[in-house]
């Protein structure tokens, strides 16, 4: 008993020299069971964490580099609809334009819109019959405020432009309108509130002004060339949305801006810089003004060839953007998209926020105020080297300063441009 004894409590040579190698044995394949499911377990976390994600590895790193997909669409027309965060887009094209060294075609004189509101026409562009008698110039980027007129357009931009546009709910629409316009059109003037007109918009509303009113209803449809007036008869509206699709490759919509901005950026191979933004001509929340329900219900009937456009067009632009990218990337140049404007909110921006007309210290900065509305501009940080503080300017400088800012480079020889800072 004794001798087993001491063996079994390791006194012996015997049995230790005879258990340890099987022992081992053992040990190391139960690790490397235990690291293969581990492994495994660990890509299998990974993949599912991409997936819940939407993550694309490659599409990131492209994103992120600036890549395009093939050469860059550089002729643009941008049909400038009011009131639907048509400012900001403008901005992106002025500035693609100018680091691109690419011609706009810009308001003539003193003007800082292309004849609006009166259908379009070649010669309220500058510099377009320069080249002689008989022929015209060509441009890549025409953007200002234009009532759409095609063959005119057509005069003046080259064959295979790109056109497109952007649309906004009439309801929230037609809000800015009165807020912006309240002094300037005759039906806004007399109500006391947007709710008021609403109530009984005839009584404010007088058709045979004309141009006048073109603010008070169905703003959008008279952007696009068409009647504002005209009855919103089915086989009219069905016509003139088809009209619409035949001359524009891409209808935007405003409440979806940022998705907006990833779609057009597929279609133009521009680079993701090319399109991220601040956002330009925005109202403090102050002079904001909420629409009871039954207000919003009778923009609807008010402004009813707007809501037909509007809805038509929400749809063709989902359908655009699943067609062209799928939920799963759309989300993702989304994210990046935000993230990168963060980082130049970040870079740009002193205090990373808007400013009312009294706080922008920089005149150059301060945007157009007009009727009841409290535009908004920004701040530059101090500090910047020049490269960045350029890059920064030009994305914050107004719309009526960059018209001016490219009038001068473009027609040298010409007077400059007077920048109005307050309108009625």
């Amino acid at each position: 008993m004794t001798p087993r004894g001491r063996n079994a409590e390791g006194a012996g040579n015997v049995q230790v020299e005879s258990c340890p190698l099987p022992a081992v044995r053992t040990m190391t394949w139960g690790c490397r069971r235990r690291c293969f499911w581990a492994i495994l377990l660990l890509a299998l976390t990974l993949f599912l964490l991409a997936t819940f994600l939407h993550v694309d590895i490659r599409l990131h790193t492209r994103l992120l580099s600036g890549e395009a997909k093939g050469p860059p669409v550089t002729n643009v027309m941008f049909l400038k609809t009011h009131k639907t965060a048509s400012s900001t887009v403008f901005n992106i094209l002025f500035r693609f334009a100018e680091t691109h060294n690419l011609s706009v075609a810009l308001p003539t004189g003193s003007s800082f819109h292309l004849g609006y509101p009166w259908l379009f026409l070649a010669r309220y562009v500058e510099g377009v019959e320069q080249d002689g008698p008989g022929l015209q110039q060509r441009f890549n980027i025409m953007c200002n405020h234009l009532r759409f007129n095609l063959p005119e357009v057509q005069k003046v931009m080259p064959k295979g432009t790109f056109y497109f546009s952007n649309l906004r709910n009439p309801i929230f629409q037609l809000e800015s309108s009165f807020i912006y316009y309240k002094n300037h059109v005759p039906a806004f003037q007399g109500a006391k509130s947007l709710n008021v007109f609403l109530a009984s918009p005839w009584a404010y509303y007088n058709e045979s002004l004309g141009l006048q009113n073109v603010y008070a209803r169905n703003n959008m449809w008279f952007d696009l060339g068409f009647d504002n007036n005209a009855p919103a008869e089915e086989s009219y509206v069905r016509a003139r949305l088809a009209d619409v699709e035949q001359r524009f490759q891409l209808v935007l919509i405003a409440e979806y801006f940022d998705e907006s901005m990833v779609l057009l950026r597929h279609l133009l191979h521009w680079r993701l810089d090319d399109v991220v933004s601040f956002r330009l001509n925005s109202r403090s929340q102050r002079s904001i003004t909420s629409l009871t329900p039954e207000s919003q219900e009778r923009v609807k009937r008010w402004c009813a060839l707007d809501w037909r456009l509007y809805q038509h067009f929400n749809r063709t632009f989902w359908f655009r953007v699943g067609a062209e990218l799928g939920p799963r990337q759309l989300r993702s140049e989304v994210a990046l998209l935000r993230v990168r404007r963060r980082e130049l909110t970040a870079l740009c921006l002193q205090d990373g926020e808007p400013k009312n007309d009294s706080q922008i210290t920089d005149p150059r900065l301060r945007p157009y105020q007009a009727g009841k509305a409290d535009i908004l501009g920004y701040n530059i940080r101090q500090g910047l080297d020049n490269e960045t503080l350029q890059m920064c300017l030009r994305m914050v400088i107004p719309e009526l300063q960059y018209t001016a800012h490219l009038y001068a480079l473009q027609f040298p020889e010409k007077p400059p441009k007077s920048i109005p800072l307050r309108g009625p």
